[in-house]
């Protein structure tokens, strides 16, 4: 009996791993994969570095949960001259965002 299977990381990763697998060795399969992450008493999570190594310098990732799993997505966060692209980009005006600004701190006051 042959088993087919790709492997593909979230992160776009693809693991090389040999297209046909033997029942034998399907039975050690999960062993070559599984990696545990600590979590702390503070929610802080150690991710092992052999999952990190493919994804280069990461220092944020997005957080995304889909039923029971956790998903970590590479962010990569810019400067200030990258948030004031995206805001031309946007067509947000200085007025648009004084204006959100005094809405907020309106709210935050009617909450107090």
């Amino acid at each position: 009996m042959t088993v087919k299977m790709q492997i593909t990381l979230h992160s776009s990763v693809l693991l090389s791993w040999p297209d046909e697998i033997t029942l034998t060795s399907a039975a050690f399969f999960p062993y070559f994969l599984t990696m545990l992450a600590k979590l702390t008493s503070k929610n802080q999570l150690t991710l092992p570095k052999k999952a990190l190594a493919p994804l280069g310098p990461v220092s944020h990732f997005q957080v995304e949960v889909e039923g029971d799993r956790i998903i970590l997505t590479p962010a990569r966060i810019g400067g200030a001259e990258a948030v004031r692209r995206k805001i031309a980009e946007l067509g947000i005006t200085e007025e648009d965002i004084k204006q959100a600004i005094a809405e907020v701190r309106a709210e935050a006051r009617a909450a107090r």
